[in-house]
């Protein structure tokens, strides 16, 4: 069992390296070992190429080790075809005699089909090494097909006395420091898509793109009501892919895609609509109306909030929330906590 936890968790080592390239895709590093040594070893890199059981097996370099071999791998191999052939027939293939897995993989397609496969096969398949290991490296992927939404992570900072932005604001506002804002890029890049609400677009005039770091923009989410926003905003500035959630009309133009909601459960029907849009995680940048509203519907699964050195005496009240904090650091003068919601 011990030798098995050892070889699985490299299989997730590997597989962080695909993230976050792999935003449509699962998480997956596979090891193969011939008398406790890993003979091969790869990871899925990116969407649309090799699964990281055909990047391992590539890796061996006498293949007629395998037939007296070990396969490792974090996520159940695929049974279905889509951009390739199912993995399940390629270990079939090379008649691996043992495969072990981390956890089931949750996809319609796969969902304990790859394990059948092989096991009617011959092949003895272990399940459940590190499972929860497993289940937390792709919490994004397996949130989306379990739950039938995107992974959400509510985002915010406020100052040393509980305030998000002055009472009457009438121009963009920001109160944490250069390292923290850099970070918040980081994270967007990581994430399938962006979220704000009217007044924070109208207020803030965000881009909600990622500027202080390298990686790719999300899939920005915008919640306008009556389509009250200007424009002339930068949100509207035809550079990235905008999502405007509105009670007046569908229509998709460069782009821009406008979809038409029913705003009396509007964040069950906003997520109904992300799902549909395969929309795998989402951050929610503000403001404290839809944040809380967030809050309120138990829509959450992580909320990163930054808490300044700054007083502001009076202005709009911090989010209330409840939660588990899992993560505490200072980055300069700001503190950072990080919740789940358990």
């Amino acid at each position: 069992m011990e030798n098995h936890k050892f070889f699985m968790q490299r299989c997730l080592e590997l597989a962080q390296k695909g993230f976050p390239n792999n935003l449509s895709n699962p998480l997956v590093g596979s090891v193969i070992v011939h008398e406790n040594n890993i003979i091969g070893e790869g990871y899925h890199k990116k969407y649309g190429d090799n699964h990281a059981e055909v990047n391992a097996i590539n890796s061996v370099n006498e293949k007629s080790l395998l037939h007296n071999s070990t396969i490792y791998i974090n996520l159940e191999p695929c049974a279905h075809y889509g951009k390739t052939p199912p993995c399940s027939d390629l270990i079939i293939k090379h008649k691996i005699p043992r495969v072990v897995i981390g956890c089931v993989d949750p996809f319609s397609k796969v969902s304990g089909k790859g394990i059948e496969k092989l096991r009617k096969e011959g092949i003895k398949v272990i399940t459940g090494i590190l499972n929860e290991e497993s289940r937390n490296l792709n919490k994004r992927f397996i949130t989306f097909h379990e739950k039938k939404r995107p992974y959400i992570i509510l985002k915010w900072a406020k100052s040393n006395d509980g305030f998000i932005a002055p009472k009457n604001q009438i121009k963009p506002f920001w109160m944490t420091t250069k390292s923290s804002k850099k970070l918040v890029h980081q994270w967007r890049s990581e994430e399938h898509a962006i979220l704000i609400g009217r007044i924070t677009a109208q207020k803030d005039n965000p881009l909600l793109n990622v500027r202080d770091v390298k990686g790719r923009n999300p899939i920005r989410i915008i919640i306008d009501k009556n389509l009250a926003l200007s424009n002339n905003l930068k949100l509207f500035n035809d550079n990235q892919n905008t999502i405007i959630l509105n009670e007046i009309k569908s229509e998709k133009t460069k782009n821009y895609k406008y979809l038409k909601i029913c705003f009396k459960k509007l964040i069950e029907n906003c997520l109904n609509e992300l799902d549909k849009e395969n929309i795998q995680s989402l951050i929610v940048e503000g403001g404290k109306i839809t944040l809380q509203s967030f809050i309120d519907t138990k829509m959450w699964d992580e909320a990163r909030i930054f808490t300044t050195k700054s007083n502001l005496i009076t202005g709009i009240k911090s989010p209330e929330i409840y939660g588990q904090t899992i993560k505490k650091e200072t980055i300069e003068t700001d503190d950072v906590e990080i919740l789940i919601n358990k």
